[in-house]
C-alpha cells in the first residue's frame, strides 16, 4: 500500500475509486471520488463495490473481518463478530425479538465471539451491526487472523487510562466517569440501556435533524423515537409531555445542518420533568463546548476530531458530574464491550496531539466558510458560527469545529460538476487531519431523500471536513473547482 500524502495528493479523481483514506490497514474511510460513484456505491453496484478496498467500518465487514468471518464454523449462515461476547448476546436477543423463528447460533471462533445468523435473521443483525457500533474492529480481526501481534493486557490498559485522563482534562471530570467503547454508537448505546433502567419502556426525543444512525438506534434496537425539528421550547414542552420519552438527544452541532437547540432551556425543561438529556458532541467537540452542566450523559465518537487520522474506531460516554441521576448512573452504566487493546493504543498514539490540532481545524474550517460566503456559485453556508444557540456554550476562546457544509446555485447538476472537481479527498467520515467532503444526503438518506429534503437537507447538500491543508491552497481548490462549475453553466 502507498504512502500517499492526502494532504498533498488527494484522493479525487476517477481512478483513485476505492483507495483507502487513509493509507493504513486500518482506514475506517474510502474513496468516492465522483458523484456517480456514491450512486453506485448506494446502488450496490458490483464494479463499485469490487474496487473498495476497505469500508466504513459500521456500514459493511472490513476486509479483514471479510476473511476472518469466513473461517468461522457457520454451517452456511452468516456471521457477525461482535466485539466481546456480551455484546454478541445482545444482538441475539434483538434477532430473537424482531425474528421470532429464525435459526441463531453464538460461535466463539479464537478470540472473538460471532452471531451466525439465518436469512430471515441476517438483516436484524446488519441493523443491530450499524446502529450500535458493537461489531469486532479490524484490530480484532488482524489478530485473531494471526496478521498482527496482540498487545499484553497491561498494555492496552496503560492506553484507555492515558486516554482517559486526556478526556478528564478536557472535559474536567473524574475518570471513572468515562467509558471507552469501541464506537461512538456504542457509546449511544450504553447510554439508552442506562436511560431505560431508569426510564424502561419509553422511547427517546430527538431535537434537530439527527445523524442517521443517532435516531436509528433508538428506533430499531430500543422503543422508538420521534424526531421533533421544531426549536420553540413551547413545542418542545409539548412533545415531552405527550411523549414522556426515557431521554431527550441532542446533538452540538447538528450533522450536516450545524445547529444547536437552545441546549440550557431544553435541560431545564427536561430535567424539570425527571427526564435526562443526553449529548452528542462529536463535531463541537468537548474542547470548544462546555455542555456538561446541562447533559447528563455525553457520547462520542472518538474515531473523528479526538483520534483525527483515520485508522482507529472508538467512542466514549460520559457521566455528567452535574446530573440529577449522577450515582444511579455511575452504578447501571455497563457497556456491552470495551475499547479493545489494540484500538485504545492506537487511539492513544492518534489523540497525543489533540489539544492542539483540534484548534488548528476549526481556523481553517471558519476560513473555509467565510470565503465560500462570498463566492458567486454559492447559495448558502452552514456554520457553527451562525448558531447563537451554539456560541452560547462554547468555552472562552474556542472554535466551532471542523465541519462545514454549503449548497449551490442551480441545484444538484452544479453540485456534481463542483464535487467532480473538487480536488480534496472524497468520502465518509470527518475530523481527519486531510479534508474530506461528501454529498451527505446521497450517503446517509439515499433511500429516503424526500425525507431528508423535507427536514431541510437538499440532495446536493455539500458537507467538507476541513483538514490541515494550508488554508489558501485549500481554497484554491475551492474556488478552482467552484469558478469552473459556474463558467459552465454561462456556456
Amino acid at each position: 500500500m502507498s504512502e500517499r500524502n492526502l494532504l498533498k495528493e488527494p484522493c479525487w479523481q476517477g481512478s483513485d475509486l476505492g483507495h483507502p483514506l487513509p493509507d493504513h490497514p486500518h482506514a475506517v474511510s474510502m474513496a468516492l471520488p465522483r458523484w456517480r460513484d456514491v450512486i453506485a456505491y448506494e446502488e450496490h453496484e458490483p464494479s463499485c463495490r469490487s474496487a473498495l478496498q476497505t469500508i466504513y467500518p459500521r456500514f459493511g465487514l472490513h476486509p479483514f473481518l471479510q476473511e476472518f468471518a469466513s473461517q468461522v464454523n457457520s454451517e452456511g449462515m452468516n456471521v457477525w463478530p461482535f466485539a466481546s461476547k456480551a455484546a454478541a448476546q445482545a444482538a441475539q436477543l434483538h434477532c430473537q425479538r424482531t425474528s421470532p423463528q429464525s435459526k441463531l447460533r453464538l460461535v466463539d471462533h479464537h478470540t472473538i465471539s460471532c452471531l451466525c445468523t439465518d436469512a430471515a435473521a441476517s438483516p436484524h443483525a446488519k441493523a443491530f451491526w450499524q446502529h450500535t457500533g458493537l461489531g469486532a474492529s479490524s484490530r480484532q480481526a488482524a489478530i485473531a487472523l494471526g496478521r498482527e501481534q496482540a498487545p499484553s493486557p497491561d498494555q492496552g490498559e496503560q492506553a484507555r487510562r492515558i486516554v482517559r485522563q486526556r478526556l478528564t482534562a478536557i472535559h474536567h471530570c473524574a475518570e471513572e466517569h468515562i467509558s471507552l467503547v469501541p464506537a461512538g454508537m456504542a457509546a449511544l448505546h450504553a447510554g439508552l440501556e442506562a436511560v431505560q433502567t431508569l426510564r424502561p419502556g419509553r422511547p427517546t426525543l430527538q431535537l434537530g435533524f439527527p445523524y442517521v444512525d443517532v435516531l436509528k438506534q433508538p428506533q430499531v434496537v430500543f422503543h422508538g423515537s420521534e424526531l421533533v425539528s421544531s426549536k420553540e421550547l413551547g413545542d418542545i414542552s409539548s412533545a415531552l409531555d405527550r411523549l414522556e420519552p426515557s431521554a431527550v438527544i441532542v446533538e452540538l452541532p447538528s450533522n450536516p445542518l450545524l445547529r444547536c437547540v437552545d441546549l440550557p432551556a431544553v435541560a431545564e425543561l427536561a430535567h424539570a420533568r425527571g427526564i435526562p438529556l443526553i449529548a452528542d458532541d462529536t463535531i463541537g467537540t468537548g474542547i470548544n463546548l462546555e455542555a456538561l452542566p446541562y447533559a447528563d450523559l455525553i457520547f462520542t465518537s472518538l474515531t473523528k476530531s479526538f483520534a483525527g487520522r483515520g485508522n482507529v474506531m472508538a467512542g466514549c460516554l460520559l457521566i455528567s458530574p452535574n446530573s440529577q441521576w449522577m450515582s444511579t448512573l455511575l452504578e447501571i452504566v455497563a457497556p456491552r464491550a470495551s475499547l479493545s487493546d489494540a484500538d485504545a493504543i492506537a487511539l492513544e498514539q492518534n489523540s497525543r496531539d489533540v489539544s492542539e490540532r483540534v484548534p488548528r481545524l476549526d481556523a481553517n474550517c471558519l476560513a473555509l466558510a467565510q470565503k465560500l460566503e462570498k463566492h458567486p456559485a454559492v447559495k448558502r453556508v452552514l456554520h457553527p458560527k451562525d448558531c447563537k444557540n451554539f456560541q452560547s456554550i462554547k468555552k472562552p476562546g474556542a472554535g466551532d469545529g471542523c465541519l462545514l457544509s454549503f449548497e449551490l446555485h442551480a441545484g444538484e447538476l452544479n453540485a456534481q460538476r463542483v464535487f467532480d472537481a473538487l480536488q480534496i479527498c472524497k468520502g465518509p467520515s470527518l475530523g481527519t487531519s486531510f479534508s474530506l467532503v461528501c454529498p451527505y444526503a446521497q450517503l446517509a438518506h439515499y433511500n429516503e431523500l424526500n425525507w431528508a429534503e423535507a427536514c431541510g437537507v437538499p440532495a446536493h447538500l455539500l458537507r467538507v471536513s476541513v483538514g490541515l491543508e494550508e488554508p489558501e491552497e485549500l481554497w484554491n481548490r475551492f474556488q478552482t473547482a467552484l469558478d469552473n462549475a459556474t463558467a459552465s453553466l454561462k456556456v
